[in-house]
């Protein structure tokens, strides 16, 4: 009877962040140009529906969405990641990769002590910069424990600078005249979000808008190495805690973020070729749904006060982020000979 009516409380939390969901992804698909993506409307939506709404049976279901359904999320999109991607596109796309990845997380690094940042949000900007916004923001946060404040300004912080990339990409590849694959390598490893991708590619020509796809999607793949790097950095710091607080021995394993096994596994399955296509796909567009609930949840658990305590240097550390990106993206190319 406790069970059943621990779940009859977390329904209208879930129902109302699926709704928010909905309606996030109906506008999404409402707009002429995908320059926005249903995750960022969503956690928007949700924090001014928290504005307003304040109702104490809903924070169970809100809280279920935005850690449990989170992580089943981000084990499903394992099934839609494939490392055989990396051989459609080539070691070009991998060596920018590298070099952008570098640059977020070292200078990251840096900035984020210079702002005095705490090193979740910090991190979790320069993952959404350096590897696909919303999605790795989603994927590391929970490994991390990062607060639903950390989460949402880090989902700010990448989206204003997409929204200034989406018009300034085309003019300035068009400026520089870069070939499709030199301005669809820059824009696929420079550009966060796969949206703005999306966007930012095919505003140039449709040759360009395919290959900067191709590279954002080998960038994704990048989530596996940086998550598992970053489960184990939040391990340690938590086994420091427990053996500083209690003096005694702790059992790693307990530590241990289990869905990223699943994720991991689910990956590792995909790329063997054991699911089906069909499958695949489905998987990815239900795990991209049930990230946009979470991130739904996300926001009616975050208020814009507690955005505001953190000022505006994560907006700044995001903006130099971003820049440096587009700077060592370009600088790689040029380096390459493709420009």
């Amino acid at each position: 009877m406790k069970i059943l009516k621990n779940i009859c409380g977390m329904i209208p939390g879930i129902a109302l962040s699926v709704v928010i969901a909905t309606v996030a992804k109906i506008i999404e698909s409402m707009l002429p140009i995908h320059i926005i993506g249903a995750s960022v409307i969503a956690l928007f939506i949700g924090m001014i529906v928290n504005h307003f709404l304040k109702i104490d049976c809903l924070k169970p279901g809100i809280k279920f969405t935005s850690k449990k359904i989170l992580k089943f999320a981000i084990v499903l999109l394992g099934a839609s990641l494939s490392v055989k991607v990396i051989l459609s596109v080539g070691k070009l796309s991998l060596a920018v990769m590298v070099f952008t990845l570098l640059t977020c997380f070292g200078g990251g690094y840096f900035i984020g002590k210079a702002l005095k940042l705490n090193w979740k949000l910090s991190n979790l900007i320069s993952a959404g910069t350096g590897i696909c916004g919303g999605s790795a923001i989603a994927a590391i946060a929970p490994v991390i424990d990062a607060d639903d404040s950390d989460i949402a300004y880090a989902l700010s912080a990448t989206f204003l600078f997409d929204m200034a990339m989406i018009i300034l990409f085309p003019i300035i590849g068009k400026m520089l005249g870069l070939s499709d694959m030199a301005y669809g390598l820059w824009a696929g490893t420079a550009v966060n979000d796969t949206s703005s991708v999306v966007a930012a590619g095919y505003a140039y020509s449709e040759g360009a808008g395919d290959f900067a796809t191709m590279v954002k999607l080998t960038r994704t793949l990048s989530i596996i190495p940086t998550v598992l790097i970053f489960s184990v950095i939040s391990m340690r710091l938590k086994r420091k805690e427990c053996i500083g607080a209690k003096r005694t021995k702790t059992n790693v394993l307990s530590l241990f973020p289990w869905f990223i096994l699943g994720f991991v596994v689910m990956a590792v399955v995909n790329s063997a070729g054991f699911i089906p296509a069909e499958v695949s796909s489905y998987a990815k567009d239900v795990s991209k749904f049930l990230m946009v609930c979470a991130l739904a949840a996300i926001g009616l658990n975050t208020s814009f006060k507690d955005m505001k305590k953190s000022g505006i240097n994560p907006m700044i550390h995001g903006f130099v982020i971003s820049a440096l990106v587009v700077v060592v993206a370009i600088g790689v190319e040029w380096c390459m000979g493709l420009v």
